[in-house]
């Protein structure tokens, strides 16, 4: 048997549909699973670019390198708005200490003055009635 380009092969017209039909399922099906692959090899890409920022936020957040949200900015400003509020107030609280100190000391001089009053009262109550003009 001799076999060159102008060899005739005879094949029942079944048999080449098939073959046909067979040769095309082979490439839908090779098509198929790179495509899945493909897919796989996408996501996995993916999920390990997720992972590497995950991981990064996860080490230079608590650190403050990523900045902070605005809520925190907000929740920083209000403790510092609270911090010098209670530093005023303390301030306040002392010089009302000193104002007590002050008060007690007017205070204790008052009634030594208020009994100094009433001893010169009697003595002069006393003088009265010593130089004979009692009422």
């Amino acid at each position: 048997m001799k076999i060159s380009d102008t060899t005739s092969v005879s094949m029942p017209m079944r048999n080449l549909i098939s073959i046909v039909f067979a040769v095309g399922i082979g490439v839908w099906a090779y098509f198929g699973v790179i495509e899945r692959i493909n897919k796989l090899e996408t996501n996995k890409h993916l999920m390990l670019s997720d992972l590497e920022k995950n991981t990064e936020f996860r080490i230079k957040w608590p650190r403050g390198e990523m900045g902070s949200l605005p809520a925190d900015s907000e929740q920083f400003m209000l403790i510092e708005d609270l911090y010098k509020s209670v530093k005023k107030l303390q301030i306040q609280q002392e010089a009302g200490m000193h104002n007590k100190v002050n008060i007690e000391f007017i205070s204790k001089q008052l009634e030594k003055a208020l009994s100094d009053i009433e001893e010169l009262k009697d003595k002069a109550r006393d003088m009265h009635y010593k130089n004979g003009s009692k009422n």
